[in-house]
């Protein structure tokens, strides 16, 4: 089998979703962590699943230079290699081709990658991306795309988007080929299309009904949060969700403060991922349902409150603020730990009260309370999807 779909209660254009995949169900609005090698830095996957994680974001280009898909394909496919036996999706390299400029060479046929490792030439084509996703056997493959920067000229991401419109066709052909010589094999994941377009509204709506066309399993909003301002990032998200067929399951890329997360599940979004969580866990950035606490201030030094009191991630259990303080401050790798344990505890959590929101027709106060204790903070865009 593919991917199921099923839309449930909605509460203007945020609908509460039921998404079926050969490795487990994601009820959706969701949030992906992102395991760039595999697994979420700092927590294992045990951790992960007992944090309330039904899906996790793989990144295909990371894993295809090490340990390399034939190994990963020899010991049993990703989720037998992880560990991780719930949903996986994996991006597709496109996001490189922005954050990784200075070291690829673009074409009409694909991409070639000058390793950051090691400098050896990597090769990605819509068809072989087609085929390191079917190898692995993961859930959810993304296409190859062209992830334009920001700024550029209308007629420069036009010819980018005539560019990711013909590896659409490509991708699409290549995916139905490579599940028919795979039949027998096992269950079989589902393909997304990626919107791009950059910040043209009458380039994101080209890019839509060229998709719609394909008929892709579920659909991607790409090209965000690549130095646009932020009213051109909303402004994408509203123009290209509405218009994403609705029985099909809609991705917002790389984009994830709460207020983002939000706005986008307003306009009927499904799917998000973002390094937001575990970076800013790194640097002493923790998300609590009032706003964000920045452990490192002295202020916090003999704070003996728990980090969040409305959390039950294992730091606010048993832990308090002074102790994370000591921890972060002296550099001791439990820190990092226990700080990414509750960060992303705070987005799974987050997208929980979003989905009962929805049921309940509330979301209008969840967005009121979000902006409330959000609204103030400037929280860094990632400069890359790879955590």
């Amino acid at each position: 089998m593919g991917l199921s779909f099923t839309v449930g209660p909605c509460d203007g254009e945020a609908r509460r979703g039921r998404l079926t995949t050969p490795h487990g169900v994601i009820e959706t609005p969701a949030f992906m962590p992102v395991g760039t090698l595999g697994a979420v830095k700092g927590l294992t996957a045990q951790a992960l699943a007992d944090a309330g994680a039904t899906v996790m974001l793989a990144n295909l280009y990371h894993l295809t230079l090490r340990p390399g898909i034939e190994v990963i394909e020899r010991l049993g496919g990703i989720h037998r290699f992880t560990g991780w036996h719930r949903p996986i999706l994996t991006d597709s390299g496109g996001f490189q081709v922005f954050s990784l400029a200075r070291l690829r060479r673009l074409d009409d046929d694909g991409v070639t990658f000058r390793s950051h490792l090691d400098g050896a030439p990597l090769r990605f084509t819509p068809e072989n991306v087609v085929e390191h996703q079917l190898r692995l056997g993961v859930d959810l493959a993304m296409m190859l795309d062209e992830c334009p920067p920001w700024p550029i000229s209308e007629s420069d991401a036009a010819a980018s988007l005539e560019r990711t419109g013909r590896w659409a066709e490509r991708a699409r052909r290549a995916w139905e080929a490579g599940v028919d010589s795979r039949r027998g094999g096992g269950e079989k994941g589902a393909l997304f299309g990626i919107v791009q377009g950059s910040a043209y509204r009458r380039l994101r709506r080209r890019a839509v009904d060229q998709l719609r066309d394909l008929d892709f399993d579920g659909y991607a909003i790409g090209g965000v949060s690549v130095g646009e301002e932020a009213v051109l990032k909303r402004a994408v998200v509203e123009w290209c969700a509405p218009a994403l067929p609705p029985a099909k399951p809609r991705y917002l890329m790389g984009l994830g403060t709460p207020l983002d997360l939000v706005h986008a599940v307003r306009q009927g979004v499904d799917l998000f991922d973002c390094v937001l969580p575990t970076r800013n866990a790194r640097h002493g950035m923790l998300f609590t349902r009032r706003g964000v606490v920045r452990i490192k201030n002295a202020r916090y030094r003999d704070d003996p409150r728990p980090l969040d009191d409305a959390c039950s991630c294992p730091l606010c259990r048993r832990q308090s603020r002074a102790f994370l303080h000591h921890l972060i401050r002296a550099g001791e790798l439990t820190g990092v730990v226990l700080a990414t344990q509750h960060n992303i505890r705070f987005y799974l959590d987050f997208m929980r009260r979003l989905r009962e929101g929805i049921e309940l027709g509330r979301l209008d106060e969840l967005a009121a309370e979000t902006a409330r204790h959000f609204g103030g903070e400037a929280a860094p865009a990632p400069s890359s999807t790879a955590d």
